[in-house]
Parts: structure tokens; C-alpha cells; sequence
């Protein structure tokens, strides 16, 4: 369908007897609101009323035109002009060269205004004051003098209160304010009736037929001019607007902004005033004349009425866009700016933008479509919808406001037949949506924006937008978004988003499982060195020790994240050192310090020696073989003895029982050394018996000790030494019984033995003949004289 800036209405035909159509044709007409009048040729007036239930739109059909009053003037001559006042409910008539004022309603004469006679010409001064000041003004021109006359209309009387005078009679005149642009026969005039001046605008060379005086309003008038253009003039003399370049055959033309309607015998013609472009046409055979309404124009033809309705100006540009006339559409939108309220104006540029973005969508020009869409403060759920894929991203309440322009490219046809140009339509959605997220525009509905953008990473496989986008604060919806990277294995993501909506542990455990083999995804190269990365940084201490064992047990080769590890645990460790679990925390990082040789020992002791973590310092320092000076810190700084003897036990373990003994040698020295320790190395030599030798120990003890001192540990160690001699012994024993039981287990094998001797065998000894029946075998089976078993080596 083309392009329509006004709907055509017939609204009301003549009917009348074939031999009465001449006299009684119309020949004028004047419209208010619902109330339409026509002046026909046999001087009748007559008044008909629209419909109401249409609103004003007389397209719709719903009810006739309903006739009111007639009003028969005289016998002959036609009525010339028909002008409504409606301050004061007047109907005024140009009949037979007088102006009468009839009741609009009743069509009955006004009694208290006379007629006004020897009139050509007359229109009435619309003004804001009329209503202050109770009058209008209406402007006559005389068909005796070349003068134009300025009347003061009251509701009793109308006065002429100034006369302009002209070098020539007026053919047509128009009013706007306190301005009258006047035809004459070869020129036009600008009159001021304030101040009675007139100016000479331009010569004519028409036709009385042909001479056109419009106002269009706001101190503008349209003129037939020369070369058949319609030419805009201001009240000033000015001209600020481009003529219109329209037919020699115009008769009239009326304004309906932003167009003018010229007429011609059997065409009316649509001009834009802002580009001087034609627009529609519409044929109407034997049209007279033309009155502009207030939403558009009434034709006439002798018989036939026609209400030409301007389609809302928001539906125009929609339909310009809709028909890819986008510049043209956006132009219509600028040209009508000040004919709008801000607002409506605001909204209606933001809906034809963004229509004219999907013109540009549609045919790939996508660098524009942004643009447009983006300027047009396009709902992103309007594009994220337009993709079958994405549509599960959107609430179920999201209702498209946008759907008349989805009849281009089906996208879902197109994925499946043209990848390729798919493939830059997914592009495109993705610059969109990453433009607008965060923004006041993407702000609107932050979830939607998310969801598509995740599902679209991994529809293009783009892992390193994938990441970003679920590793950093986002709206991702996770009972919509788990699934879908469940489905694409797409594991390490899947944890980032964990950890970005607060739940580290589900993060971990995810990762974990992948390092683990659980899950397949070749997305991450290093799982585990991220999980690491993640514990060290993380405030969450839960976490960070629910994986620690885990991560030490699954890779002891990675020095840094040891590290890492490490001075997290001190970091925690030291934050926790007022608090009542305490004790846990520190004692997952003392199983860090004891079982991972990994990180270095440098770097984690420079972080402890100014605290009192005497503890870790002792571990520390016994990784450098410091052993010594790390039992002088348990033993002096944290005066924990049982730590001590525990840090041997601990340091010896995988080590021979001489390391040990030399650990416990070492820390009963450092016992020795301090008189107030005396009780301590008892205790640590009855505690050891086995592992301290008495004659050893008795060299190291002070003179000052007394035997029943160290009688204990004296009687412990010599029973201990005892029993280790006794049970020397009776291992030796044991293994020679083993012996002899192995050696009669193979002469009882060797007796069920038979063996064939041959004339000839020889010994395996001695190499003489085996002529005796007694003989020896050895373990190889090789045959002896029994004489000769002694010298056998086996």
C-alpha cells in the first residue's frame, strides 16, 4: 500500500431531480467542529451534523451525516461565502453582494445586525482576544470602491471602524492577525489594518479563477505566483520557505500542516511544506473548491462532499519507515517538531528512530542500526526477541510493542538456510547489547541483557567474552543460566558465575571436578593454578580451608600457588588471632608448613617473624635444617615444651632413629642448659628411654644431679638395653631354627627324589666313577660321592 497522508471520506451527495442538479450545485461550504453548512447556487443554506460516535474520524462508517436546518435566502443568485463566528453562534452569508448573520443553529437572521451591502469579498479575523473582548473583526472588501474595509463584530452590532484603500479591485483576500494579503487582478498586497499601510508583494498574470490567497497561519500566506509556484510569504514581506512547484490548473489550495492540498478539475494534490515534495494524490472528478478543517480538508464537487482526514502524524512516519523512506520519515519528524508537545515529540523521535534502525537492520547496514537504536532508547528486548534462540532470556510478561517491523528477514529462516549471514546478525546483537549494558538504556532490564549475551558467547563459541562477562558482577539469571552452560560443557564458566553471585564454595567445587576429570572442559588450561589464585585472594576462610588439603594433595610441583596458599593462611591467621577458632585455622596452616615442600621458605618467614606465631617460625626454620634454633623458639619464645618434643617427633618422621635421637639429644641440651628446665629433661628422659643411651647420658648430666634424680630413666634405659640385647639374640636364634627347617624341608624333598644312575656317571667332585650305591645330590641335582660333599660349593 503507498504511502497516504490523508484518508479520503464521502460524506455527503446531493440528491435531486436531473432538471433541478444545475440550480441547486454546491457552491461553498464552511465547517465547526460537528456542524458543516453548504451555500448552493439557487441562494439556499443549509446545515448538516456529523456523526458523534466517530470522533471526528469520518472514515469509519458508523453513522450518516445527520441534515439540520434550511435556509432559503432569495430566488436567485448564488451564495458566494459562508463564514461561522462561533463567540457568538453567527453563521455569517455572502449572498447577492451583502453579508447576513444567520443563527448557526436555527438559521434564522440575526435581528440586531443589518446587512452589510456592496460586498465582493469578506473573511473573519480569528484572535486569541476575541473572547477578552467580547468582538471580532472582519475584513470586507467593496464592490462599489477600490477599498477594503476593517468591521468590528459585536453580538448587536458590527461597525466599520477603518478603510485601507487600493489602486485596484481585491479578487481574493485572506486574514491572518492584523495582516490581509490581498489579490488584485495582476498583483498581490500585504495590508496592516492597525495601521492601515499596504505593501506590494509581487505581480500575477492569472486569471480571476486562478488567483489563490491561504493563510497558513502563524503571520504566513500562500500565493499562486508566478511560473506556477505556490509561494510562502511572511507577514514581514519575507519569504521563508521554498515554493512549491505545482500545475498551471490549481483553483484552490488549503493548509493542513505540514502539508498543502491544491486542487485541480479532477486531481487533489498533497505537497509537504518541509521538503516541497509531493506526496498523494487522490482523483476527484469535477472538484469546485476546498475548506481546511482542523484535521484536514473538505472538497466539494456540484453534488458530492469528501472529508479528506489527515492520518495522525505518527502513523505517517511509521508508514514512511515501514516503506524504507527513512531520511524522509525523519525529516517529516524535525519539520513537525514545533507543532508538537516536548514530550509526544521526544517519544514519537525515539520510536521512528528506532523503526528507521530496523529499516537499516533488516538490510545489514548494522553499524547504523546501532546507532539509531541506541539514539532511539530501543527496549533491548525488542532485538533480543527477534532471535528464536534467545527468546527463552526473556520474561514471560514482555509483550513487543515493536511487532509491525518484524516482517523482514525471519531470522529463524535465515539460520537455518544462510549461516554465514546469521553469523553477522549474532554479531551484531552482540555489539548491541555489550553497548547498552550498564547504561540507563540496558538498565531497563539488566537480566535480559545478560542471559542473551551469555547464551550468544557460547552460540559463537567466544570464550574470552564468555569469561569476562560471567567472572565479573553481572545479572545472569543462574536457575536460566546453569543449565544452559551445564548443557555446553562449559564447566570453568559455570564456577566464575558461582563466584560472581557469592557462592564460592559451588565456584570450587565446580573447578575442582574439572581438575578432577569429572567434568570435560578445554576451555581453562590451568583449573589448577586458578583455584589456587582464587584461595589466596578469597575473604571466605570456610572455603579456603575446605580446599586447602585438596589443592597441597593435587599438585606439590607449583612453587607460586604454594606460596600463595600460604600467606593466605598466614594472612587469616593472624586477622583470627582474637577469636575463638583460632585454633582451626592455625592449625591448617601449620599442616601447610609441615607437608608441602613447595613454597618458599624465605618468602613465608619474612611474613611471620614479627608476629608470635612461634610455632610456624620453628617449622620454618626446621625446613632450612635450623633444628636447633627452632626447638630454642618453641622451647624460650613460645614456652611450649610439649610443641617441642612434638616438633621432633614431627621433623623425624621418614627420617632413621638416629635423626631422631640426635632431635631429642639436641632439645635435652637446650633442657639442660637452664636450671628452671631441670624438671623437663627428667621428663624427657623418662619419657624416651629406648632413644637416649644411659652411658651417653650420664656424661651430659650436671654434677649437681643425684642418682635417684635420674634413677628412673636410668633403670628404664638399662632394661630397655637389656631387652634389645635379649631380643638380638633371640632374633638370631629364630633366623638359625628358619635355617635348619628350610635345610630338612629340602632333604625331605630330595629323598622323594629318583634319580638314574648310569654306568660311567661321574662325581661332581672329584670326577671318578660313581661305583658305590651310596651318593650324595646337591640342590642342582647334580650327583657326588657322599665323601665329597664337603668340598661342594653348593
Amino acid at each position: 500500500m503507498a504511502f497516504r497522508a490523508f484518508t479520503q471520506t464521502h460524506i455527503y451527495e446531493k440528491q435531486s431531480a436531473p432538471k433541478e442538479k444545475d440550480k441547486s450545485s454546491i457552491q461553498c461550504l464552511e465547517c465547526y467542529d460537528r456542524n458543516v453548512y453548504i451555500g448552493t447556487k439557487d441562494a439556499t443554506v443549509q446545515h448538516f451534523i456529523l456523526p458523534s460516535s466517530t470522533n471526528g474520524d469520518l472514515s469509519s462508517g458508523q453513522s450518516k451525516i445527520r441534515e439540520g436546518r434550511l435556509r432559503k435566502l432569495g430566488s436567485s443568485n448564488h451564495v458566494a461565502q459562508l463564514r461561522i463566528v462561533p463567540l457568538f453562534n453567527y453563521l455569517l452569508v455572502l449572498w447577492d453582494r451583502s453579508v447576513t448573520a444567520l443563527n448557526m443553529f436555527s438559521l434564522e437572521p440575526v435581528p440586531t445586525l443589518k446587512k452589510i451591502q456592496h460586498v465582493s469579498l469578506f473573511e473573519v479575523c480569528d484572535s486569541l482576544l476575541a473572547a477578552q473582548t467580547a468582538c471580532v473583526e472582519m475584513v470586507t472588501s467593496s464592490s462599489r470602491r477600490k477599498v477594503i474595509r476593517i468591521h468590528v463584530v459585536g453580538v448587536d452590532r458590527w461597525d466599520v471602524v477603518k478603510e485601507v484603500p487600493l489602486l485596484q479591485d481585491p479578487v481574493a483576500l485572506a486574514v491572518d492577525g492584523a495582516s490581509v494579503c490581498v489579490a488584485t487582478s495582476d498583483r498581490y498586497l500585504l495590508c496592516d489594518i492597525r495601521t492601515g499601510s499596504s505593501e506590494e508583494l509581487f505581480p500575477h498574470n492569472h486569471s480571476r479563477q486562478r488567483v489563490i490567497v491561504t493563510s497558513v497561519g502563524r503571520g504566513e500566506f500562500l500565493l499562486n505566483g508566478p511560473e506556477s509556484l505556490g509561494m510562502f510569504v511572511m507577514k514581514t514581506g519575507i519569504c521563508q520557505r521554498p515554493p512549491l512547484q505545482w500545475p498551471q490548473e490549481v483553483l484552490a489550495a488549503g493548509v493542513c500542516f505540514p502539508y498543502i492540498l491544491t486542487l485541480e478539475p479532477q486531481v487533489l494534490s498533497v505537497y509537504s511544506m518541509v521538503d516541497q515534495q509531493i506526496k498523494q494524490t487522490v482523483s476527484l472528478s469535477g472538484a469546485k473548491g476546498l475548506l481546511s478543517t482542523s484535521d484536514g480538508v473538505l472538497v466539494f464537487t456540484e453534488r458530492d462532499i469528501f472529508s479528506l482526514r489527515l492520518v495522525p502524524l505518527d502513523q505517517q512516519i511509521q508508514a514512511l519507515v515501514r516503506h524504507e523512506r527513512v531520511e524522509e520519515a525523519l525529516l517529516l519528524l524535525d519539520g513537525v517538531q514545533g507543532h508538537l508537545p516536548l514530550d509526544s515529540y521526544k517519544e514519537l523521535q525515539k520510536a521512528i528512530t528506532c523503526l528507521a534502525g530496523f529499516v537499516h537492520f533488516y538490510r545489514e547496514g548494522f553499524s547504523e542500526a546501532k546507532e539509531l537504536f541506541i539514539i532511539g532508547e530501543l527496549d533491548p528486548r525488542e532485538i533480543i526477541h527477534l532471535y528464536p534462540d534467545m527468546q527463552p532470556c526473556l520474561s514471560e510478561d514482555f509483550k513487543s510493542q515493536l511487532d509491525q517491523v518484524n516482517k523482514g528477514k525471519d531470522l529463524q529462516v535465515l539460520c537455518q538456510e544462510d549461516r554465514n549471514t546469521f553469523h553477522h546478525y549474532l554479531a551484531f546483537l552482540g555489539d548491541f547489547l555489550r553497548a547498552v549494558r550498564g547504561t540507563e538504556q540496558g538498565l531497563k532490564c539488566p537480566q535480559e541483557v545478560d542471559c542473551a549475551l551469555l547464551r550468544l558467547y557460547l552460540e559463537l563459541g567466544d570464550t574470552e567474552n564468555l569469561q569476562q562477562l560471567v567472572a565479573f558482577p553481572n545479572e545472569c539469571r543462574m536457575d536460566h543460566c546453569v543449565p544452559v552452560l551445564e548443557k555446553h560443557n562449559r564447566f570453568f564458566a559455570l564456577g566464575s558465575l558461582y563466584q560472581s553471585h557469592g557462592n564460592q564454595i559451588d565456584a570450587i567445587e565446580t573447578w575442582v571436578k574439572i581438575a578432577d576429570g569429572f567434568h570435560k572442559d578445554p576451555s581453562c588450561s590451568d583449573v589448577y593454578g586458578h583455584i589456587v589464585w582464587t584461595l589466596s585472594q578469597l575473604q571466605d576462610r570456610d572455603a579456603v580451608w575446605t580446599f586447602a588439603d585438596w589443592t597441597l594433595q593435587r599438585n606439590q610441583e607449583e612453587e607460586r600457588h604454594h606460596n600463595r596458599l600460604a600467606l593466605a593462611y598466614v594472612t587469616q591467621t593472624l586477622r583470627e588471632e582474637e577469636k575463638a577458632d583460632f585454633r582451626k585455622t592455625r592449625g591448617k596452616l601449620q599442616q601447610l608448613l609441615w607437608e608441602s615442600k613447595c613454597y618458599d621458605v624465605s618468602t613465608v618467614y619474612e611474613r611471620v617473624k614479627s608476629a608470635t606465631l612461634h610455632i610456624e617460625k620453628a617449622i620454618l626454620l626446621g625446613r632450612t635444617g635450623e633444628h636447633s634454633q627452632a626447638l630454642q623458639v618453641l622451647v624460650h619464645q613460645e614456652g611450649d615444651l610439649q610443641a617441642a618434643e612434638a616438633y621432633c617427633c614431627r621433623a623425624a618422621q621418614g627420617r632413621d632413629s638416629q635423626f631422631r635421637q640426635t632431635l631429642l639429644l639436641t632439645l635435652l641440651q637446650i633442657y639442660l642448659s637452664s636450671e628452671a628446665l631441670t624438671s623437663a629433661a627428667v621428663d624427657l628422659l623418662n619419657n624416651n628411654p629406648r632413644v637416649f643411651v644411659a652411658e651417653k647420658i650420664i656424661q651430659l648430666l650436671p654434677d649437681s644431679w643425684s642418682i635417684q634424680l635420674v634413677s628412673q630413666f636410668l633403670v628404664r634405659s638399662l632394661r630397655e638395653s637389656f631387652h634389645q640385647r635379649q631380643m638380638v639374640r633371640l632374633q638370631k636364634a629364630l633366623g638359625q631354627v628358619e635355617c635348619m627347617r628350610h635345610k630338612a624341608i629340602w632333604q625331605m624333598q630330595a629323598s622323594n627324589t629318583k634319580f638314574r644312575l648310569g654306568k660311567g656317571q661321574k662325581c661332581k667332585v672329584c670326577q671318578r666313577d660313581l661305583a658305590e650305591p651310596q651318593f650324595a645330590c646337591n640342590l642342582h641335582g647334580e650327583l657326588m660321592h657322599t665323601s665329597c660333599t664337603g668340598f661342594s660349593s653348593s
